[in-house]
């Protein structure tokens, strides 16, 4: 995808329709699982418990949530999502980029000025106990794997803080906790221009999504990995990644000769090397730029 496709994007921001920002997610959803991410599901490699078409119908089934998403509070957006997701598809394919969606889509919808990341703040400034309750609901209902049990706000038991102090409790051990009490400092600063970059230099929307995703894991060791294998594995699967890009990746021959044999390395019958968290900041890095730029930056 070279330069023209991106010459034309939007400075600053200029709030969204509801559809549009519900193709937005879905689009987003679509790209990311497209794109052949290292030791994720995608078009050539689905896992035991979940397949490439749990991922398509997860990204249709939060439709209905993000465009609610600025009448409802955030944690009834993330309620909602899930419970419409747990109707199509047994597995959970989507919560963590379910609890990045819907603070970005009610931003997105959210009168008065600013940019998306002001408005965001001001989401994530007024979350309240009701909105931990709902996501802890959602969590619970997800069941995602890794999580264990922790002292103070533990999601088994209802929380007695704000959605984002919860999320600061665990900022420490989870990447998507983290952006909750950093105005999403990944998704704006490192994965967002990362993104763009890509989308000047790689052939196609895909390929950016997968150098976007190796260029992401080098600078921010997947924290669904830390929770299954420790720190130590996180950091070796960010070494092999930098290896990768230091190869070319997807934009040389060597560079995608290097991929394969990176994406095999990570794949066993456990998907303990999955780098799920680093999938779901990219389809949330994606998600803004369809909502920054407008749905047109996918025909330049």
């Amino acid at each position: 995808m070279r330069s023209d496709r991106i010459e034309n994007l939007r400075e600053g921001y200029s709030p969204p329709t509801a559809d549009e920002v519900v193709q937005a997610a879905q689009i987003a959803c679509l790209i990311e699982v497209s794109a052949s991410k290292p030791g994720n599901v995608s078009r050539l490699y689905d896992f035991h418990d979940m397949r490439m078409e749990d991922f398509l119908l997860s990204a249709a089934a939060i439709g209905p949530a993000i465009r609610q998403a600025g009448q409802a509070s955030v944690g009834e957006t993330v309620l909602r999502a899930i419970q419409d997701t747990k109707r199509l598809v047994r597995a959970n394919t989507n919560l963590g980029i379910v609890l990045l969606m819907a603070p970005l889509a009610r931003a997105a919808m959210a009168p008065g000025s600013g940019t998306l990341r002001q408005r965001l703040s001001n989401v994530l400034a007024g979350l309240t106990v009701e909105d931990a309750r709902l996501a802890y609901r959602a969590i619970r209902l997800a069941s995602p794997g890794g999580l264990g049990r922790v002292d103070r706000g533990d999601v088994s038991a209802e929380p007695d803080v704000t959605l984002r102090q919860a999320m600061s409790l665990a900022a420490d051990r989870d990447s998507v906790a983290r952006e909750y009490v950093t105005d999403y400092a990944i998704t704006f600063q490192q994965t967002v221009p990362v993104l763009r970059d890509c989308l000047q230099t790689c052939p196609s929307l895909t390929d950016a999504t997968v150098q976007t995703a190796l260029t992401l894991l080098t600078q921010v060791p997947d924290t669904l990995i830390i929770r299954k294998l420790g720190l130590d594995a996180a950091r070796e699967v960010s070494r092999q990644a930098e290896e990768v890009l230091r190869q070319g990746g997807v934009l040389t021959e060597r560079g995608r000769a290097a991929l394969a044999h990176f994406d095999n390395s990570l794949r066993d019958a456990t998907n303990s090397l999955n780098p799920g968290t680093t999938a779901d900041l990219v389809t949330t890095a994606l998600f803004v730029l369809l909502l920054e730029n407008g749905l047109s930056v996918l025909l330049k």
